[in-house]
């Protein structure tokens, strides 16, 4: 008896140590955040315990003539080892599913369903020291199976019949290699079960699951070959091998394609040798947004993350801001360019060919901070077609200032007017200036487009329209591109000056956006012209772009709040409290405030206790044309 007890145990220490190798080996891999390898590392851990407790019972059942302790040791092993053995089957269910990329797709109906199974076995074994449908033990302590243990097996096959059937299903959507060996384990795990239970002298059934494992450890949960090792994220062939997974499994997911423009930044900077240091920093900073198993990096400065969540606009708006902000590295603020796009599988790319397709064709260099999606994605057709627009729009007079009346907040009565710059092509209608501005900036035609408005904003002034029907000033947006070029400040008091404007009726605006990343170049400027009495206004104030540093040191006449602060304080929350503390804290520095985006009579009393300036927005008016701005002007 003693030396078939050695020989059971023989088997047993062989599955655990094969279980012990599988668990060792993929937590130092660290590849467990998908739910494919927590259950891989559930099945493990089930034939590890069973093992123990399999060893346990076999060396109890020695000793239970001798030690009362010993039957009471056999008969908890063996309800431990019945118990956590059960649930094999369900989980393998689960990790086919897994693996087929189907799990995520399952309704929590469809999950209750295939829980069934699991949910009736386990209870025939927990009510068993009750019932004793199980298994049972003579007065001798002999171990006897009854008709509940053949229910177990039966639920088992069946469980692992689904799980082939899931394969068969879902075949194109396994790789080849991982095809084989979910074939290998069904074969090897239902060998040990059939070879048992032909011979249950041979205890066959835990040393086939462990072999079986195995097999699944070194050809489906490792990863090696698809790891970018200098990064720790996924590489092209992963995404290669993914994107056909997910697109035969008729998943719906979103690719965001982030391109870094100019990755070899840091080696500029600091002379450093390591290419691969901006990607370790961006990619620590994708980790936050997706899981790292849907991050691929499929070239040294493009990433690719894949997320099966309706968030990708939103994701992909927040990657743009944050490649807005600088990035640290040895204490040094680093900038990086990046162009980011994003679109939807299946809806609007069909096949993985059409995914890299996107991903390698060339990207203008213009691109940098654009989130390109849907129809933007033709962004060089509908670029180009601006681009003439803009050029024919200067030859031809396409072009045309528009204006939009500020006024005072005490009397409500007329303060000024934003001169806004618009753009109608005969073939392609009006065209946005927030389409229009950054290619006339790329393409070199901002000055001419700035000093056009300048001079129309100076030519209706010199005219005394506006000064006769009391307007005070007219607002002009700069371009840092503008303020940049040799010679600006010479060129505005030039044409200025032209018409014989009085410095102080001219009101320039600078975007916060702006003043963020070039207050530096900006403060001179701005110095420079506020000597010769002009104004200037910070535009877009709490936009996202806050810079406290070019909020307190560029000296800013007039802060134009802009009108997301307005509407979110009509909401509830803190929004509130954001627009009050604004207008606090802009009046204690002793600027003047302008709220933009004002479009109600309760907005304006919500904005009376703040000692607010001076009132913009659609309640008034909407930006005009300048016969009917005068028209607007005569009849106030």
């Amino acid at each position: 008896m003693l030396a078939a007890v050695n020989f059971h145990i023989s088997f047993y220490i062989v599955a655990i140590l094969l279980g012990m190798t599988c668990l060792v080996y993929t937590l130092i891999q660290q590849r467990i955040a998908r739910l494919q390898n927590r259950f891989f590392l559930i099945m493990v851990s089930i034939v590890i315990i069973n093992g123990i407790s399999a060893i346990v019972c076999a060396v109890a059942g020695i000793y239970r003539f001798r030690f009362e302790t010993a039957v009471i040791l056999m008969k908890v092993s063996m309800f431990s080892y019945f118990l956590i053995h059960t649930m094999l089957s369900s989980i393998l269910l689960f990790y086919v599913c897994c693996v087929a990329g189907i799990m995520e797709q399952f309704s929590v109906k469809k999950k209750l369903l295939y829980c069934i199974p699991f949910a009736v076995t386990e209870l025939l074994v927990v009510t068993n020291p009750i019932t004793h449908f199980v298994y049972s033990y003579t007065a001798s302590g002999e171990f006897v199976r009854n008709w509940g243990d053949q229910l177990l097996y039966i639920a088992s096959m069946l469980l692992l019949g689904m799980s082939i059937a899931c394969l068969c299903r879902f075949w194109g959507a396994i790789t080849n290699k991982r095809r084989l060996m979910l074939l290998y384990f069904f074969v090897v795990a239902t060998s040990g079960i059939v070879i048992q239970l032909i011979n249950p002298n041979i205890k066959s059934e835990l040393l086939g699951e462990s072999l079986a494992l195995l097999g699944l450890m070194l050809a489906v949960e490792n990863e090696d070959e698809r790891i970018d090792a200098d990064v720790d994220t996924y590489n092209r062939k992963a995404l290669h091998l993914d994107l056909d997974h997910y697109i035969h499994a008729k998943r719906k997911f979103h690719v965001v394609i982030i391109n870094i423009l100019n990755s070899d930044i840091i080696e500029r900077m600091t002379g450093s040798a390591n290419s691969d240091i901006v990607a370790r920093l961006v990619a620590s900073y994708f980790c936050t947004l997706v899981p790292k198993y849907h991050i691929y990096r499929v070239n040294p400065s493009v990433f690719v993350l894949l997320s099966m969540e309706d968030d990708a606009k939103n994701m992909a708006e927040r990657i743009k801001e944050r490649f807005e902000q600088s990035w640290i590295y040895q204490d040094i603020d680093v900038t990086l360019n990046a162009a980011i796009m994003y679109a939807d599988v299946p809806d609007e790319l069909k096949t993985q060919e059409e995914v890299f397709l996107m991903i390698d064709s060339p990207l203008p260099k213009l691109s940098a901070k654009k989130v390109l999606h849907g129809d933007a994605l033709n962004y060089l057709i509908r670029r180009a077609d601006v681009e003439r627009a803009i050029q024919q729009g200067m030859r031809e007079r396409h072009f045309e200032v528009y204006y939009q009346p500020t006024y005072y907040m005490d009397s409500l009565k007329i303060h000024g007017a934003e001169a806004l710059i618009r753009l109608k092509d005969p073939e392609l209608g009006f065209v946005s200036p927030e389409e229009f501005i950054p290619i006339a900036e790329q393409i070199g035609m901002i000055n001419e487009i700035g000093y056009y408005v300048l001079r129309e904003v100076c030519a209706f002034w010199h005219s005394g329209i506006p000064e006769k029907n009391g307007m005070d000033s007219i607002n002009v947006n700069l371009s840092v591109i503008q303020c940049m070029q040799p010679g600006f400040v010479r060129n505005i008091m030039s044409i200025v000056d032209s018409y014989q404007v009085p410095h102080d009726r001219l009101n320039f605006e600078i975007t916060e956006s702006v003043a963020a990343s070039d207050y530096h170049v900006l403060n001179d400027v701005i110095e420079e012209l506020k000597a010769q009495g002009f104004l200037f206004s910070m535009d877009d104030y709490g936009t996202g772009y806050s810079n406290m540093q070019s909020f307190f040191e560029l000296d800013f006449d007039i802060i134009k709040i802009d009108k997301s602060i307005l509407w979110a304080a009509q909401k509830e929350g803190t929004g509130k409290a954001i627009l009050e503390n604004s207008a606090r804290m802009i009046l204690q520095i002793g600027k003047k405030i302008l709220v933009e985006g004002v479009e109600t009579k309760d907005q304006i009393e919500m904005l009376r206790p703040l000692t607010v300036d001076y009132l913009q927005g659609y309640y008034f008016s909407k930006p005009l044309p300048k016969t009917e701005f005068i028209e607007l002007l005569q009849a106030a």
